[in-house]
């Protein structure tokens, strides 16, 4: 072989050595790589299922404050709506209470009316002083107003009226301390609606039934008068002279003087 021959061998072994030693350092340096980004990826996945196991367990607990926040949501509707209905039990109650109270109410106000009404009734029934004529004495309220209303209306000049209920009247009290009186105005409601007989018999009943009444010597001139217009003048003079000897100081004892003057 030629000096030439082996000089190319030679080169062309080197090359081949240098290419095959290129070739193994290139595929050492892949391995290595192809290790790194196995460890890496290792690595990654170790994180990543970390991460993942962290994740769920947050979320778990999550879970369970969402389960637990329901709960507790549910638990507070609960209570809102007992509350509610509680309320609703207490409009109830209040709403009864104001009836259960404006019925009291009413009720104390009916006593309250009904004591005033026996009161005032009791009070018409208690007995008052009175003066009548000059004289004292305790009588019914319900007694006072009637001889009032009789007497009203003999001075108003209805004697119909007025003989009425002064008849009624001493029927009715008998014992009154207005009796007496009663018969004197009865008699002259009788006068005035020219009874004459019946006035006679009222003034008489009076003046023999209460001689010491300051109105008896007026009843017996009454009587005498009664009989004037009765044209029973005898009678009348008859009846002035027991006039003058019973009530000789009394003024009706005076008008008699006088009367009996001008019957002569």
């Amino acid at each position: 072989m030629s000096t030439l021959a082996r000089g190319f061998l030679s080169l062309l072994f080197a090359l081949v050595w240098s290419s095959s030693h290129a070739a193994l350092f290139d595929d050492d340096e892949a391995r290595k790589a192809i290790l790194d980004l196995r460890a890496q990826h290792e690595q990654f996945r170790t994180k990543q299922e970390a991460a993942n196991a962290e994740l769920t367990k947050t979320n778990a607990a999550l879970m369970e404050q969402v389960t637990q926040l329901r709960r507790s949501l549910l638990e507070l509707n609960s209570q809102i709506e007992t509350l509610r209905a509680d309320m609703a039990k207490l409009r109830g109650t209040d709403e009864q209470l104001a009836r259960d109270i404006a019925d009291v109410q009413r009720r104390q106000k009916d006593i309250s009316t009904a004591t005033q009404t026996v009161d005032d009734r009791i009070k018409r029934l208690e007995p008052i002083r009175v003066s009548n004529d000059g004289r004292e004495f305790m009588a019914d309220p319900e007694e006072k107003r009637q001889f009032d209303e009789a007497l009203a209306s003999l001075r108003g000049g209805d004697f119909e009226k007025a003989s009425i209920l002064f008849g009624a009247f001493v029927r009715r009290y008998p014992g009154s301390g207005f009796a007496d009186s009663a018969r004197f105005w009865y008699g002259n409601a009788l006068y005035g609606k020219r009874d004459y007989k019946e006035a006679i018999q009222v003034f008489r009943t009076m003046a023999n039934s209460a001689p010491d009444h300051p109105r008896a010597p007026e009843a017996l001139l009454a009587i005498a008068n009664c009989q004037v217009e009765s044209r029973d003048i005898k009678t009348a003079r008859a009846t002035i002279g027991e006039l003058i000897k019973v009530y000789p100081k009394s003024e009706a004892a005076q008008a008699g003087r006088e009367r009996l003057a001008a019957l002569k």
